[in-house]
């Protein structure tokens, strides 16, 4: 499975704001924004760049990119489908990215980061329907439950992840239930659903659309 290998603390000091993509670890003052908040590397302290208007719709695509966890390729592949569809090309996007069973196991709870979910998701622990599903790239629907493997509910990470999750909005497209490690999509995300990370997706469109 292709992933980013860099540092991903590094990744958030570089977007000037919390990914949460280190888990329970971004809820504590070991964060890396809590500690060294300012771009990483020799200069990252002292120089203060200001950011052009195509630095800006770069910056919000790596931002987004990112806090998902998906390659360049991916990502465009993703944005030229929300482009075809009807409606809004930024909302489609955001809303088909909320729609990844990764994400979808993330929301519920059972992985502290969406790396964490993803990873569950790839060794087979999740069900949708009754059915195994290991591809974090699903894409779930209204009526659609997904359900933790027996053998995986007394996991340490799954009881950390969700002990984190209770500090967590809940994502009001899914109805959860917490206590059986399983959760039902009842409705299609809304744009207005996402609201960490905060999201310009309309810089995404003006960076694609040159």
């Amino acid at each position: 499975m292709a992933r980013e290998r860099e540092s991903v603390c590094r990744l958030c000091r570089r977007e000037g704001m919390k990914l949460y993509l280190k888990g329970a670890r971004c809820f504590t003052e070991r964060c890396a924004i809590e500690r060294r908040n300012f771009p990483p590397g020799q200069h990252g302290q002292s120089r203060r760049v200001k950011l052009t208007a195509y630095g800006q719709q770069l910056r919000e695509k790596q931002k987004v990119k990112r806090a998902y966890g998906l390659l360049e390729r991916q990502f465009r592949n993703y944005f030229e489908k929300a482009e075809s569809s009807k409606g809004p090309t930024g909302e489609n996007l955001i809303v088909t990215l909320e729609r990844r069973l990764d994400n979808a196991v993330y929301r519920m709870g059972l992985g502290s980061s969406r790396a964490q979910a993803r990873q569950f998701v790839s060794h087979g622990h999740l069900r949708v329907n009754g059915r195994n599903v290991n591809v974090p790239s699903f894409l779930v629907s209204v009526g659609d439950e997904i359900t933790l493997r027996d053998k995986m509910r007394e996991n340490a990470m799954v009881m950390q992840a969700r002990d984190v999750s209770q500090s967590q909005s809940v994502a009001p497209w899914l109805e959860i239930d917490r206590e059986n490690h399983r959760a039902k999509v009842v409705a299609l995300p809304k744009r207005e659903d996402v609201q960490s990370p905060a999201i310009n997706e309309q810089l995404i469109v003006e960076l694609y659309s040159k």
